[in-house]
């Protein structure tokens, strides 16, 4: 079964995340365990001076239960917010374990770049793409 990465994204809402427990009901609406879960995993692995080898030891610690804790994990690596370092990387020695990344951070920046170099492409060979695309969204609805 594929799981959603269900996210509430309003732009209101963004503009007024401060602290950790925000982001995680933004990116866990709805769900308290998931949210819970989402603030210890990330605050142990920002704090942890090392790699953390499991995350299993969160579940006796929180008292997270481990299908929480799985599907938690699953969609903050998803989203690039934690990644998990193989032994064969040899930038950590041999070591293996979970870390914080920022490749969720990078996403973003690579999107909101996106966004701004459409919205100020206006190329007229660019203008005819979308016309096109435009056009073809609509065929489909026209033949119902």
């Amino acid at each position: 079964m594929n799981e959603t990465t269900k996210i509430e994204f309003r732009c209101r809402r963004i503009t007024e995340i401060a602290d950790l427990d925000e982001l995680t009901a933004v990116l866990f609406p709805g769900n308290s365990n998931q949210q819970h879960a989402a603030s210890c995993m990330l605050f142990s692995l920002k704090w942890s001076p090392n790699l953390m080898p499991s995350l299993t030891s969160l579940e006796r610690q929180f008292g997270i239960s481990r299908r929480t804790l799985q599907r938690t994990r699953a969609k903050l690596a998803r989203l690039g917010l934690i990644e998990h370092v193989s032994s064969l990387n040899a930038r950590y020695g041999g070591q293996s374990g979970w870390k914080l990344s920022g490749r969720f951070t990078g996403a973003l920046r690579q999107l909101a770049d996106r966004v701004e170099h459409w919205r100020e492409a206006k190329a007229p060979d660019k203008q005819e793409k979308e016309k096109w695309m435009l056009e073809m969204g609509r065929t489909p609805a026209s033949s119902k």
